[in-house]
């Protein structure tokens, strides 16, 4: 006989499975019982679940006691964790994986059989429930988590700025005065025009800015991200977003060092775009150490040997490299390369929320399977 033949010689036995036309389906078991218990989203689960606790009073003021009910801010927090962690492009996109995806089911706390939201509804849900303080009280209740195991640095920072490209095309940044602007005639012919911020601005997001990260690049429209890093461990303990400029990076790193302990001699690192006096002498001023990269080409670095002959100096700038990590994560898998939302205020919001789950990756990794 063939042997490829579906038929046994013994006997004339059919071997081969039936192709069952499933139409329907009864199952007993929650999707608790269907995740394996060392799956990597557990530990990541209970920690949001943490965090959410300390939550509660928060959203208990945000949201009325009357009217129709919305959906859990619980759940939506959870599923805008997923939508990070598995780089979903979109909410639509979302929702349909929430429809057959017993994980993601259980991550957000459906059950099987419950039905999942519209994504406009869901959309409406999350802007109302972002555009307050959840981000930020959401990356602050992780952050302790981390401070109560014990995982954070109280001494030595690394500071540092990322672009992030602005949900606008190059054609919508037209002349603010549109009547008399060159090119007003023609929608997104630009050539041979001088763009500038002061004369023109973005039609779709106001607030993006065109810049360029260094010569011989493209100038685009994009917001500067800037990122804390604690140097033991390379978790993110502050964050920000500001608009595009040349001066964005070392103005965020003075309000970002206000989350350096003060009453002891705490470290900054940072490249060597922060190699000016006036950066330097203010972090002096406030009783940190600068550990600036020097920066020695055409010019005097600010940095001198008092600081550079240290050892610490010189570990501070190995150390100050992991910050790249952070960018690295939230560029791939995270949602900073290019941002979905429109304005500083919600950009910044989707950047620290990122820095959130960022954490929390870092965490499930740095706690090992005997803490959780």
């Amino acid at each position: 006989m063939h042997p490829g033949s579906a038929t046994s010689l013994e006997g004339g036995r059919e071997m081969r499975g039936d192709d069952r036309k499933q139409g329907s389906m009864w199952s007993y078991l929650s999707p608790e019982a269907r995740i394996p218990k060392d799956h990597p989203l557990r530990p990541i689960r209970a920690m949001v679940d943490q965090a959410l606790l300390e939550l509660d009073p928060l959203f208990r003021r945000l949201y009325s006691k009357f009217g129709r009910p919305s959906i859990a801010p619980e759940m939506l927090l959870r599923a805008l964790v997923l939508q990070i962690l598995y780089s979903i492009r979109s909410e639509r996109l979302l929702m349909e994986s929430l429809d057959y995806n017993l994980l993601f089911r259980w991550f957000v706390g459906l059950n099987a059989d419950d039905p999942v939201w519209d994504v406009t509804v869901f959309t409406k849900n999350r802007q109302r429930l972002l555009t307050g303080d959840v981000a930020g009280a959401f990356f602050t209740a992780v952050l302790a988590q981390a401070q109560a195991a014990q995982l954070l640095s109280d001494e030595h920072f690394s500071v540092d700025g990322t672009l992030i490209e602005a949900w606008a095309g190059q054609k919508s940044f037209r002349p603010k005065d549109e009547g008399t602007g060159p090119g007003a005639g023609a929608a997104g012919d630009f050539k041979g025009e001088q763009r500038r911020n002061d004369t023109h601005g973005s039609t779709t997001d106001p607030d993006a800015r065109l810049y360029r990260k260094g010569y011989g690049q493209e100038a685009r429209l994009c917001y500067f991200g800037h990122v804390v890093m604690e140097n033991r461990n390379g978790l993110a303990v502050g964050g920000t977003v500001t608009l595009a400029s040349g001066t964005a990076e070392r103005e965020a790193a003075l309000v970002l060092a206000q989350a350096v302990p003060r009453g002891r001699r705490a470290t900054l690192g940072a490249d060597k775009a922060y190699d000016t006096r006036d950066f330097v002498a203010e972090l002096r001023a406030r009783g940190i150490t600068p550990h600036v990269a020097q920066h020695t080409t055409k010019r005097r670095s600010a940095i001198d040997g008092r600081t550079t002959r240290h050892v610490g100096y010189a570990r501070s700038i190995h150390a100050r490299r992991f910050i790249e990590r952070v960018f690295g994560w939230g560029k791939t898998t995270g949602p900073w390369r290019k941002t979905h939302f429109r304005g500083r205020d919600r950009v910044g919001m989707g950047f620290l929320f990122g820095l959130a789950v960022y954490d929390l990756v870092r965490l499930r990794t740095l706690l090992g399977p005997a803490e959780r």
